[in-house]
C-alpha cells in the first residue's frame, strides 16, 4: 500500500514539474522586402529651335600669346594677344564676375536646360601654341578659370608647340582638351580618307594622351559646311565650334559661335564684345 501511495505522489509531482516548465518562445523572422529599383526619368533632348532660342554663352577664342612689333603683319596682330593684355583681360573678366564654364556644361544647358552661373563665359585656345600653357593657363589659374584647348595634333612635341606632357597636365588640371584636326586642313575641302585623317585619328591620339574621351571639335578658320556635320557626328563628337558666322538651323550643336580676341583690341573693347556679340539670331 505504501508503495502504491508513493508511486501516486511521485507521478503527481512529476506532472506538476512538467507543466511548470517555461514555454519556449520562437522568435519571428523578419521579412526583408526587396529593394525598390528607382528608375531616373529619361532626359528629353531639346530640339534645334529650342537650342537656337537660348541665350548664347560668350565664347572667346585665343591663338598666340606673344609680344609683337608695330611692323607685324595685320594677320599677326589679329591672331596674337600680348601677355600683358591677356593678363589684363583675365583680370577684367574676373572683376566683372564672369565664371568660366566647359563644354559639358554648355551642352547640358543647351540640350537639357541645366543651370549655368549668373555670368558664364568660355575661354578657348586654338592651334596648340606652347604659350597657351606657360602663359595662358598660368594666368587663368589666378582666378580659378578653366579653358578649352583645341589641339592640332601634327604640332604636338614640335618646338614652340605643346608637348604631350603639357597636354596631359592641362587635362589633369581640369581644363578640357579638344580636337582641331591633324594639320589645320580646311574641313570644306575634305574628300575620301581626309575625314579619318582629320577627325578620327586626332581624336584617338588625344584620348590616348589624356586618358579621357574627347568630345568637342573646332573647325580650322571657323569654316564649315553641312556636308561636314554628319562626318563629325559619326566621329563621335558632341559639339563643334565655329567663329562668328551664322549657325546651322538643323544642327546648332555643331555650329557653336565664338569670337577671336584680336591683338589690336583694348581690354574695354574685349569686354564690350563679350556683351554685344552673343545676342544674334540664328
Amino acid at each position: 500500500m505504501k508503495n502504491f501511495l508513493f508511486l501516486v505522489f511521485a507521478s503527481f509531482f512529476l506532472l506538476l514539474g512538467c507543466q511548470s516548465e517555461p514555454r519556449k518562445i520562437t522568435k519571428e523572422i523578419p521579412i526583408i522586402a526587396a529593394p525598390v529599383k528607382i528608375v531616373a526619368p529619361k532626359k528629353v533632348m531639346a530640339d534645334a529651335a529650342t537650342i537656337l532660342s537660348k541665350k548664347e554663352v560668350p565664347i572667346l577664342c585665343y591663338h598666340s600669346i606673344q609680344n609683337f612689333s608695330a611692323n607685324a603683319s595685320e594677320m599677326k596682330k589679329t591672331y596674337t594677344v600680348t601677355p600683358a593684355n591677356f593678363a589684363e583681360q583675365m583680370k577684367a573678366l574676373s572683376d566683372e564676375g564672369y565664371q568660366t564654364i566647359l563644354p559639358n556644361q554648355l551642352y547640358e544647358y543647351l540640350v537639357h536646360d541645366a543651370p549655368l552661373p549668373a555670368k558664364p563665359i568660355m575661354i578657348t585656345f586654338d592651334d596648340t601654341r606652347e604659350e597657351q600653357f606657360s602663359i595662358g593657363a598660368a594666368e587663368m589659374k589666378k582666378y580659378g578659370f578653366k579653358g578649352v584647348f583645341f589641339i592640332m595634333t601634327v604640332s604636338i612635341n614640335r618646338p614652340n608647340y605643346l608637348s604631350k606632357e603639357q597636354i596631359k597636365n592641362l587635362s589633369d588640371s581640369g581644363h578640357v582638351v579638344a580636337a582641331h584636326t591633324w594639320d589645320h586642313h580646311m574641313v570644306t575641302k575634305y574628300t575620301g580618307d581626309d575625314w579619318n585623317t582629320q577627325l578620327v585619328k586626332p581624336k584617338a591620339k588625344l584620348e590616348d594622351i589624356i586618358g579621357k574621351p574627347v568630345t568637342d571639335f573646332a573647325y580650322p578658320f571657323g569654316l564649315w559646311n553641312t556636308a561636314a556635320i554628319p562626318e563629325i557626328k559619326k566621329s563621335d563628337y558632341k559639339m563643334a565650334f565655329i567663329l562668328s558666322t551664322k549657325r546651322d538651323s538643323i544642327d546648332p550643336l555643331y555650329t557653336i559661335r565664338r569670337i577671336i580676341v584680336a591683338g589690336q583690341w583694348s581690354t574695354p573693347s574685349v569686354m564690350k564684345a563679350v556683351k554685344s556679340s552673343f545676342n544674334k539670331n540664328p
